[in-house]
């Protein structure tokens, strides 16, 4: 009847127009089914036919699996022996297509009553790894990204828990140095921050008026902007409050309660600053996350306390994130993924979670590669960073200060504006710098020399305030001595004057450099060229006592 120009567009035609038939009959069987044994049959011999079709397309494997998904959907009464076998049945399908969206909440239902099933571990691992391997954006099918959440807390519920999580993350790295698949990190990070988040979302929902995170992080302008000001809901807490806080959550999973006799927000003060903010920067200018937490004295008492679902869904992805900066070749990208603080603010207020995820802080400031240390600094001027958030007086330090020393030392070592970051700390953190150089700490007196020696500090007290700071510990005491002895070397070369322009003869060496700058006086030398020299590195140490040098000439050489 149909006359094909070809065998292969004859056979085109012909399979395609029994799998067009086939798929008719198996919708009209399973969309009204009277046997489970005799619709479980039907469901294997689909999925047999669905892998032995000699068509190439996407809706050879797709339309058993949307047929399956809506047969789910509209059988509520299934038993668990029903669900399991039917997950088995389809598994085949599932080893190179993603389950549509109705599938995916069936999944997450069966991880969350039956954790310990084996169709968790031996059906849903391939299919999740799948997801983390190719998945390019959860906002387009936010469902793979919760049955991916659901899946992992799943495996911590086994008895060996975290344990299984561990050998899990392992398996999606794989064996050697650096990850094969580039989407895994990035996909697991969004399904942890996901996690996180939803543990506070009850909190989050729970007050008026309150910016959403969104809003904070485009940086809605200024709190009038929005609607009045309202104090939070737990205002003076009274029974007949608390009563209708509970009844309100009641009906819901309750993962946060908020103990804190008074829970409210300094309107005029936020308003006054906000104003003086607009005024010294101009009407772009953004209210920043950790100003956010920026309470009164009353606030400070407040604790967050998760309900013990919540707080077993926070363990395991905080636990993750700590997994995830162990690995070398991961670290630069997670560091880059959490830079911009993307956590509720409730989140960071919390002392559980600020105490757990300093772990992650710590490996970033260990880290000797540029690209990893960096991203402890704000993601740009005007927002504060992890660097603020855990050094002393920011709202997640709790120890005294020996994360923040770390962080100083590393971004210090780096090719940082050494006087610009000196004058961040003189401005911001000179209290707690000099309490750590104070009690020992070898950067924090590194730091305040610095600062004596760069001329960050105007006023003359502080300046005393710190060179006694210095000459109270036997660290500082001499590193003040070799400081002083420095800068008479410096007045002394430059009273006695000399050449400022210098041509050293081509092929000299280091010793030659060394012998030159020993036996006259470069106090005023502007210009070396070192040009067709056989200089090294090591003459760098020579080099750096030329107070007023200028210009260095290195081309052609080591």
């Amino acid at each position: 009847l149909l006359q094909a120009a070809n065998s292969y567009l004859r056979d085109q035609w012909f399979h395609s127009l029994q799998w067009k038939k086939k798929i008719y009959k198996y919708k009209k069987v399973l969309s009204n089914p009277s046997r489970w044994e005799v619709v479980l049959k039907e469901i294997r011999t689909l999925v047999d036919m669905a892998l032995t079709s000699p068509l190439q397309d996407d809706s050879i494997h797709q339309a058993p699996l949307e047929i399956v998904s809506k047969l789910l959907s509209e059988n509520n009464n299934l038993t668990t022996q029903d669900h399991e076998s039917i997950i088995v049945a389809i598994a085949p399908l599932l080893e190179n297509n993603h389950p549509p969206p109705d599938l995916c909440e069936f999944f997450c239902k069966h991880c969350r009553e039956r954790p310990r099933s084996m169709v968790v571990i031996e059906v849903f691992t391939p299919v999740v790894q799948r997801i983390l391997k190719h998945n390019m954006d959860f906002g387009k099918c936010p469902r793979l990204r919760l049955f991916t959440q659901e899946y992992i807390l799943s495996l911590n519920e086994l008895n060996a828990g975290m344990e299984v999580v561990k050998k899990f993350i392992h398996s999606m790295h794989g064996p050697t140095g650096q990850c094969p698949h580039p989407r895994v990190l990035p996909n697991l990070v969004a399904v942890c921050l996901a996690a996180i988040y939803s543990c506070y979302e009850e909190f989050i929902n729970s007050r008026d008026n309150s910016p959403s995170l969104k809003e904070i992080r485009n940086g809605c302008q200024q709190q009038c902007d929005r609607k009045p000001n309202l104090p939070l809901r737990l205002l003076h807490t009274s029974p007949d409050l608390v009563s209708q806080e509970a009844t309100l959550t009641e009906s819901r999973l309750k993962p946060v309660i908020v103990t804190s006799n008074e829970i409210h927000v300094e309107v005029e003060r936020n308003n006054t600053a906000n104003q003086k903010m607009t005024a010294g920067v101009g009407n772009d200018s953004e209210p920043n996350l950790i100003d956010c937490l920026m309470v009164s004295p009353t606030c400070s008492t407040m604790s967050i306390e998760l309900s013990a679902q919540a707080d077993r869904i926070l363990g395991c992805y905080v636990e993750i994130l700590k997994m995830l900066s162990d690995y070398d070749d991961w670290r630069p990208a997670l560091a880059s993924l959490l830079q911009p603080i993307p956590f509720p603010k409730e989140a960071l207020a919390h002392e559980k979670f600020t105490k757990e995820l300093k772990y992650v802080i710590q490996r970033f400031a260990e880290d000797p590669r540029q690209e990893v240390h960096s991203c402890l600094l704000s993601v740009r001027a005007g927002k504060d960073g992890w660097f603020q958030l855990y050094s002393p007086g920011g709202v997640a330090c709790d120890d005294d200060g020996e994360l923040f020393a770390s962080m100083v030392h590393i971004l210090m070592g780096s090719c940082y504006k050494t006087k610009k970051f000196l004058l961040s700390l003189a401005e911001n953190k000179l209290g707690p710098c000099m309490l750590l150089a104070l009690r020992g700490n070898q950067t924090m007196v590194e730091i305040l020399c610095l600062m004596l020696e760069y001329n960050i500090i105007d006023n003359n007290d502080t300046q005393l305030q710190i060179i006694s700071t210095l000459e109270s510990t036997d660290v500082g005491k001499r590193m003040y001595e070799q400081l002083c002895e420095r800068q008479r070397e410096l007045k002394e070369l430059q009273r006695k004057g000399g050449p400022t322009r210098l041509t050293l003869p081509s092929k000299s060496t280091d010793a030659d450099l060394a012998r030159l700058l020993s036996s006259g006086s470069f106090g005023n030398l502007e210009n070396l060229s070192l040009a067709f020299t056989n200089v090294t590195s090591a003459c760098a140490e020579h080099l750096i006592k030329l107070p007023s040098l200028k210009q260095l000439n290195l081309w052609s050489t080591q």
